[in-house]
């Protein structure tokens, strides 16, 4: 039996990034869903229960930030490793990474960085 193929939540408002990067991610045999807003991505994650998810930073009515907060303070979603997946500077998104706890960040463009974070950070769930 084959063993289950690992599920990655990224959540960004840039439909044709998002798009590319489900694309690329489900060629290196992820299993890969989407949303598109901040808001309802609680109830997603809840339910979904992915292994990682891939966070923008910015987006319109509930930043990546502060969404990582109510996920954080959700007992059904505390422990899902995030990553912040933004095209802010590093030296910002080290900053944000330190203030909100979480597992790190990928800078957008990167492709090569993507793909070896997210292998990283499933590795080690």
């Amino acid at each position: 039996m084959e063993p289950a193929r690992k599920k990655i939540l990224i959540i960004d408002d840039d439909a044709k990034h998002l798009l590319t990067t489900q694309e690329l991610l489900e060629n290196e045999g992820y299993d890969v869903f989407i949303h598109n807003i901040g808001f309802g991505a609680t109830n997603i994650i809840k339910n979904l229960q992915p292994d990682l998810i891939l966070l923008d930073m910015n987006m319109p009515g509930l930043s990546g930030e502060k969404l990582t907060g109510l996920l954080k303070a959700n007992r059904y979603t505390k422990d899902i490793p995030i990553v912040f997946y933004s095209s802010n500077d590093e030296s910002s998104l080290r900053q944000s990474v330190a203030e909100s706890g979480i597992k790190g960040y990928i800078c957008k463009g990167d492709i090569f960085n993507l793909r070896e974070q997210v292998s990283f950070h499933l590795s080690h769930i």
